[in-house]
């Protein structure tokens, strides 16, 4: 029988040396930012029922869950969305928490992908959650927020806005059943005018499919809002003037060119309601960040509130910064520590002083003298203390050259 214990599952893999530090640099920023805007962090299950996740109000097709059952034969599901977890623990452990609620997370989520999607299965998120709060100043605080963060990373972003109601709207002329909606959707968000145009090509016509046909072709900068006024009436004329009011106003925040109104943006989750936005890096052909408002969503939790919030994928923050180059050499020790016999436990007190100076201290396990030089060569590390009782060697070297 083929064993596959020397490999990883397709859409995982392993992380190693440099590129663990540079996440935990990236986690620890984002942290920081979190935090100092009163963000309090929350972890949830790493599996969970599969209600929680029920694909009839979170949009979550369910070929796409990792599923098991626990020992009463009940499905439970690897967690496929941050979201929905903090919706459930909100709505279970936090209801006489005084609103808003700001909350943020640090885990990853599992997601079964086509083969050669070029996503991955497994993807860590940093997020936030603005549960309690409605309205335009809670938006801008969410979408504040996720600008802050990614400038702290990445600060060659674009961030482009849209809003989940005008497509939930425009598609409401459309069958529910057959899963026309979702392949208009698909064809919308991949702006594909020659599928979305097969796809209503006999449908009536009437207004709302004149506009589904424009959508993919309405992006840009603030010209956009005067493009689609002319098909936007009645609900769909004032959520176009919410949207336009938040451009104007994120717009002080200097992102100029960057930022970019997109109508036909149609996030993949189907519990937005509200103002949904995303962002993307040149270097990344996926999104790095996902968010929006969800004002529905804790109510199928009974604990009905309006809510927004956002997640950054650490894995495309970690791929953009490192050039997506894979594995870097480990970062030798400033100081190696060779304890001579009998003095093995002056060595270990000397790299315990070292370190609290700041320095990274490797300690030698080697009997000999010379088989710590040579590694040290080879480990590329410029200097050795050899430590003789009272006594400290400090040996410096060109690590180009084996000492």
């Amino acid at each position: 029988m083929k064993k596959n214990n020397r490999i990883t599952p397709e859409g995982t893999r392993d992380y190693l040396f440099e590129e663990c530090l540079l996440r935990r640099k990236i986690e620890d920023t984002l942290s920081q930012v979190f935090v100092s805007h009163c963000y309090h962090e929350v972890v949830t299950p790493g599996f969970e029922f599969y209600d929680v996740y029920d694909p009839d109000f979170s949009g979550i097709p369910q070929e796409v869950m990792f599923k098991m059952t626990d020992r009463q034969g009940r499905l439970m599901v690897m967690r496929p969305d941050n979201t929905l977890s903090i919706a459930r623990l909100t709505a279970t452990r936090l209801q006489n928490q005084p609103r808003p609620i700001r909350l943020y997370y640090i885990q990853p989520i599992y997601r079964s992908h086509r083969r050669l999607s070029g996503r991955s299965n497994e993807n860590v998120q940093m997020g936030v959650e603005l549960l309690g709060a409605g309205g335009l100043r809670a938006d801008l605080e969410a979408i504040a927020l996720a600008v802050e963060s990614l400038s702290g990373c990445v600060p060659g972003f674009r961030l482009e806005l849209g809003h989940a109601g005008i497509f939930r709207t425009l598609a409401g002329c459309l069958p529910e059943t057959g899963g026309v909606r979702e392949d208009v959707r698909e064809a919308v968000e991949a702006k594909n005018t020659a599928l979305l145009g097969r796809l209503l090509a006999g449908r009536p016509d009437c207004p709302e499919i004149r506009a589904l046909r424009e959508l993919p072709r309405l992006f840009g900068g603030e010209e956009v809002f005067e493009k689609a006024s002319g098909l936007c009436a009645g609900k769909l004329r004032r959520t176009l003037d919410y949207l336009h009011g938040l451009y104007r106003a994120l717009s002080g925040f200097g992102l100029g060119n960057r930022l970019i109104v997109d109508l036909g943006l149609v996030q993949r989750n189907d519990y937005y309601t509200g103002v949904v936005f995303s962002a993307y890096v040149e270097e990344y052909g996926d999104a790095v960040l996902l968010g929006g408002r969800y004002d529905n969503l804790l109510g199928h939790f009974g604990q009905a509130m309006p809510a927004v919030g956002f997640g950054i994928s650490i894995d495309a923050v970690e791929r953009t910064l490192s050039g997506g180059d894979g594995a870097r050499a480990v970062s030798p020790a400033d100081v190696l520590v060779f304890g001579e016999k009998g003095s093995e436990v002056r060595a270990l007190e000397r790299i315990s002083k070292l370190a609290a100076q700041g320095l990274r201290c490797e300690s030698s396990v080697f009997s000999t003298r010379a088989e710590t030089l040579e590694y040290a060569g080879a480990a590329g590390i410029s200097c050795v203390d050899v430590v003789a009782g009272e006594k400290v060697e400090t040996i410096r070297f060109d690590t180009e050259e084996k000492p």
